[in-house]
């Protein structure tokens, strides 16, 4: 397991470096992410959350079409998806800003196209959550955090909350 980063890192608001070496380290680095996402508990997990600056990241969500959408991404990019894209508005929250969610809204179909850990094309068609969750580790890799998609009067409120959840 590795420690969880939290908002004010620098490490969380630049993108993130692409993956070059496919080698053990990159496993053991998904083997621990992995790991640390399950402990965490979330549902996703992006490379620069425990502080390494590469594009990767991993999930475990559930998915409104698959039942449970299970996976690793190496250098992914979000793919446009040829339906129309509905926005869902849920809840969303990230394990960098601990406590406070708010609802986000977000397209409810997005697939991911990249690599494995050995280099293998991979790609993730995520619907429901798991789109959400597919979209929130991808904008992690490119700098981004989710309260960086609300205006800013919702985004100060979670910084607040967050602030006092870390005061007391």
């Amino acid at each position: 397991m590795r420690p969880i980063v939290t908002i004010g890192d620098e490490v969380l608001s630049r993108r993130v470096r692409p993956v070059t070496e496919f080698d053990d380290e990159l496993r053991e680095l998904v083997d621990d992410m992995f790991a640390t996402m399950y402990a965490a508990p979330g549902v996703g997990l992006a490379a620069n959350q425990v502080g390494v600056d590469l594009a990767v990241f991993v999930i475990d969500c559930p998915d409104s079409e698959a039942g449970r959408l299970v996976g690793h991404v190496v250098n992914p990019v979000l793919e446009p998806v040829d339906e129309v894209r509905d926005l869902e508005i849920e809840e969303e929250g990230c394990l960098s800003i601990p406590g406070p969610s708010i609802d986000v809204p977000r397209p409810a179909h997005v697939v991911v196209g990249g690599v494995d850990v050995t280099g293998a094309p991979v790609r993730l068609d995520g619907h429901g959550r798991a789109a959400r969750c597919l979209q929130h580790e991808t904008d992690h890799l490119n700098g981004y955090l989710y309260i960086d998609r609300l205006p800013s009067k919702q985004r100060r409120r979670v910084l607040e909350e967050y602030e006092n959840r870390t005061d007391s």
